[in-house]
């Protein structure tokens, strides 16, 4: 959310958490307060959603960047929206990294280790939403904050739990059947089909539905519909 697109409003009924843009990959000051203020309307809970500072490719390419220039990206952008979110009488719940910086860190420890600092030296109150069972969870708990384990609705799954590159075919979930099916699979059997098939075990905490999706809105509202009809609850702020 955040990111300029046009669909938030649209959005925002079937949520119950925003990872909302801080100006770096996409965004900017302006972007987040409204965004904030649709949240605050809609009871959404509010978090940060810090990338790499590479608007030109959305904050999708890898960036090999020293330990110390991630700390600083994380912290300065998680502090951008809390002090927009504090003007406006609210908190943050959360933090979501972004993109490459998300995908990276679910596979490097070390990274992870520093993103989870940075998280807990602006907050240690908030949660570090990371993919589910990788290193940014590991990361999360060593440093003592609460983690959600996120998974993907609109995203297909390598053998080794990660997502499927964008760059590669069949990386996105483009049918309404498949979305409910790996919904379901994830939150009900507890596993997620890869792309060759194999199951693998996953802790569903969270879902992501990328808010620039071609089928964004429509996938959200059978998300919602989807899990209600299922008698599984959605925690509301």
């Amino acid at each position: 959310m955040g990111e300029g697109l046009a669909n938030d409003h649209l959005l925002m009924p079937y949520i119950n958490s925003a990872n909302i843009a801080c100006g770096y990959h996409a965004g900017n000051a302006d972007i987040m307060k409204r965004t904030v203020e649709l949240a605050l309307a809609h009871n959404v809970f509010i978090g940060a959603h810090p990338g790499f500072d590479d608007k030109v490719n959305f904050g999708r390419t890898e960036m090999q960047l020293p330990p110390g220039e991630v700390y600083a990206l994380v912290t300065e952008q998680v502090y951008l929206l809390q002090k927009i979110a504090d003007s406006m009488g609210t908190t943050l719940q959360h933090v979501k990294p972004h993109g490459a910086l998300y995908n990276m860190s679910a596979r490097d420890l070390e990274l992870a280790d520093t993103i989870a600092r940075a998280v807990h030296d602006v907050d240690p109150a908030l949660v570090l939403f990371g993919l589910s069972g990788s290193h940014s969870i590991v990361a999360g708990k060593n440093i003592g904050l609460k983690t959600m384990n996120e998974v993907f609705a609109d995203r297909t799954y390598q053998d080794d739990g990660s997502l499927t590159p964008r760059t590669k075919a069949g990386a996105m979930i483009e049918t309404t059947e498949g979305l409910i099916q790996q919904v379901l699979q994830m939150v009900q059997d507890k596993y997620v089909a890869s792309i060759t098939g194999k199951k693998l075990p996953i802790e569903a905490d969270t879902i992501c539905v990328h808010g620039d999706g071609s089928h964004a809105v429509d996938f959200a509202e059978t998300i919602y519909h989807t899990l209600q009809n299922n008698a599984i609850a959605i925690r509301k702020k």
